[in-house]
């Protein structure tokens, strides 16, 4: 989802749109008008739009003769109703003088129009507009590559920032210059797209639907199909349009994404990201506004103009945010992709790193469920939110589009093209890509069994801190491939909390005193980074990363590793706490202190702990808590509780010699964008380890990973701060 910094847009992403409007100009064939109405009434998927009509006017929506909602035209002219159940609607003037004609709503999974209704579209280079079902136009502009001729294989941008801006050009130049045409489209309700925007609603994914078939029916796309392409916001799009099904559409490649906006990213542990994710949605919010990207007005197009006047309708997404602390199945399912990657029906690479500072690094948690994919790829690694476009992943990734969407044998200009995205986003120059697969002499179907013969996992480790390299390039110093996910033949280690501070292998044999400690956010910083967005993707951001100030948290330290290990997955800290307070908010840190005194950042996770309740799909390797309201449950006064703590997934070596360290403190300080709304300052939090309450950290190991015995500098390690350990 991120945020946009020039110089390195290329990178970043956005949340969702949606796109109605255009039968303002041109009204479409499921638009209900004639000279006698007051209106334009327009269906679609769960909405009924009114436009053109008087503003200030009171009208009525009405199913079977009943009321289902009122509202008030905007001074645009224009009213929308959401949310509806399929079925028949009619509107009625407020003094009931006027009463339309029925109209149909349908919903998501209603039969797409005939194949004719893409072949009548023409899109051709350059700025135009899409229709989609419901009559709505979303804005898009096309690329062609600079060599060979048409039909060319050709990858889309689905965005709600502003790929169809003819001005945004970072992304069709790497794409056109791989031989790709390029077409960049706005979503409903951005840019010069019309209808107004909701964050990921369902109409978005039937809109997608709709674009890559008007896309794949234009003369000049090779086989008339096309891969999707993007990274955050646009690499979660691609999820939601794949769930479809659109027959033209052969691979997607979601780079830097989410598993459920809700736990992933919105409100980790039951607690509200104010770092980043409210103020992206707000920040969408103001860009859906009418003109709201700045670009739109200089567009001297009538459509375009005319598809801004549904934007006063746009929700306020912050205040959906803000309303639902709890998980609200009606608001929160629908922007949980976790929940619907399973009918993902093609070919699949995503890429993503443990520390992206935007988008989280929960999204592992949903790898095992693209189980309909035929070909599903997953690159990891250590790393910021643009790790998914770094060296290292590039060429496999470049290599996957060159066979699932080009259907040719890999052509290697990546290796080109590669290293001036690494130099845009990391401000080092003379990078080259590493060697890949060699495909030279291969004919395009045994190129294809050699790409997919591999292990369809990859995990790439120490990013940053490539042998011969700069410190801090993106580049791997190893890694290590696995056939599914979690990988296969891990290992569980159970560490338990002891008394003192010892973290170890079996839990203490007497009853102890309990550890306390004041749970205070404001003894540090909101997070442990104050740079720029983009600054933090370069070799070495500047960070903040502080030892808990005494007193306001604990930690446990286990004894110098006797042999390396390797840690690889999710895991849960178990542990036995009681407070005064009716509520307290935890953040657990996982993080390798090396024997020269130097602590490397791993992995943090959080949690209210009133939202402790367990779902059923929990496991003893990952909580997943219900986040309902009716199961929020306070702390009980003198009584210890048992709170579980997610710590999402993370690939780290822990070499011989070093140790590993959990802390526990209030949130904060531990992401270099993420803050939290925390409770109240300073409640006291005692945390009991003994016999019988025994407190551990569950982690999963691997074995059979070559691990160099030497530790590279840990401030080469991208996205991996480290500072000075003591207790």
């Amino acid at each position: 989802m991120l945020r946009r910094t020039p110089p390195a847009r290329v990178l970043l992403v956005v949340l969702p749109a949606l796109a109605l409007v255009l039968a303002m100009l041109a009204p479409s064939q499921t638009a209900s008008a004639s000279p006698l109405t007051p209106w334009v009434l327009r269906p679609g998927t769960h909405q009924v739009e009114v436009l053109q009509a008087t503003p200030g006017a009171a009208l009525s929506l009405l199913r079977d003769t009943a009321v289902v909602d009122t509202g008030i035209v905007d001074s645009q002219g224009s009213l929308v109703w959401r949310r509806l159940p399929v079925g028949r609607y009619v509107v009625q003037t407020d003094d009931r003088s006027f009463t339309s004609e029925p109209v149909h709503v349908t919903g998501l999974h209603a039969q797409p129009p005939a194949q004719a209704f893409y072949d009548a579209q023409t899109l051709d280079r350059g700025f135009g507009f899409i229709e989609t079902r419901d009559g709505t136009t979303l804005s898009a502009n096309v690329s062609f590559p600079a060599f060979g001729s048409p039909p060319y294989p050709t990858v889309v941008e689905y965005s709600g920032y502003d790929p169809s801006n003819p001005a945004y050009t970072t992304f069709a130049q790497i794409f056109n210059a791989m031989g790709y045409a390029y077409v960049g489209v706005n979503i409903r309700g951005t840019g010069c797209s019309g209808g107004s925007f909701l964050p990921f609603e369902p109409v978005q994914s039937l809109d997608g639907y709709d674009a890559i078939e008007t896309i794949a029916a234009q003369p000049w796309v090779k086989s008339h199909t096309l891969g999707m392409v993007g990274i955050s916001y646009p690499g979660i799009e691609q999820l939601y349009v794949a769930r479809t099904q659109p027959p033209h559409l052969s691979a997607i490649t979601p780079l830097s994404v989410i598993d459920d906006s809700y736990r992933g990213t919105l409100w980790p542990g039951g607690i509200l990201n104010t770092g980043f994710a409210e103020p992206w949605a707000s920040q969408r919010a103001k860009d859906a506004q009418p003109y709201g990207e700045g670009w739109e007005a200089g567009m001297n197009s009538q459509e375009c103009d005319g598809n801004q006047l549904v934007r006063l309708q746009n929700p306020d997404p912050v205040a959906l945010i803000e309303d639902n602390p709890f998980y609200n199945k009606t608001y929160y399912q629908q922007i949980d992709p976790s929940r619907f990657v399973r009918r993902i029906d093609v070919p699949v690479y995503l890429a993503g790193a443990w520390q992206d500072e935007q988008t989280g690094g929960h999204f592992p948690a949903f790898l095992h469920r693209f189980r309909s994919s035929p070909a599903f790829y997953a690159t990891m690694s250590n790393g910021s939110h643009t790790e998914a476009l770094s060296l290292g992943e590039f060429g496999r990734y470049a290599d996957f589009l060159d066979l699932y969407v080009a259907h040719r044998v890999p052509t290697g200009l990546a290796s080109l093209i590669a290293p001036r995205v690494a130099q845009a986003l990391t401000g080092i120059a003379g990078l080259s890509m590493p060697p890949g697969n060699d495909y030279s002499g291969m004919t395009y179907a045994q190129a294809k069994r050699a790409y997919a013969s591999a292990p369809h996992i990859r995990v790439l480790f120490e990013e940053g801190a490539a042998a011969g390299q700069p410190s801090g390039a993106p580049l791997p110093r190893f890694e290590h491939s696995f056939s599914s996910w979690p990988v296969p033949g891990g290992q569980r280690m159970r560490l338990y909390l002891g008394a003192t501070g010892r973290l170890g292998d079996a839990p203490e044999s007497r009853r102890h005193k309990a550890r306390s400690f004041s749970a205070d956010p404001s003894a540090l910083p909101a997070t442990d980074y104050t740079g720029s967005s983009s600054a933090i993707w370069q070799a070495h951001p500047a960070y903040d990363w502080r030892q808990i100030p005494r007193g306001t948290g604990l930690g446990w330290i286990t004894r110098p590793m006797r042999k390396t290990t390797v840690v690889l997955g999710g895991g849960s800290l178990d542990v036995w706490v009681r407070t005064r307070a009716k509520d307290v908010d935890l953040e657990a840190t996982v993080s390798d202190v090396r024997p020269n005194g130097r602590e490397v950042y791993v992995q943090s996770g959080w949690l209210r702990a009133s939202h402790r309740t367990l779902a059923p799909s929990s496991t003893a390797l990952r909580p997943v808590h219900t986040d309902l309201e009716r199961d929020a449950k306070p702390m009980p006064a003198g009584t210890f509780r048992l709170l579980r703590l997610e710590i999402p997934a993370f690939a780290q070596p822990f070499r011989k010699g070093d140790r590993l360290r959990i802390t526990l403190d209030a949130p904060g300080a531990a992401k270099p964008l993420w803050a939290f709304r925390t409770l109240d300052h300073g409640q006291r939090v005692w945390v009991a380890a003994d016999r019988r309450h025994p407190s551990s950290l569950l982690l999963t190991t691997v074995a059979g990973i070559h691990v160099p015995p030497k530790a590279p500098p840990c401030r080469s390690l991208r996205s991996q701060p480290c500072r000075s350990y003591h207790r």
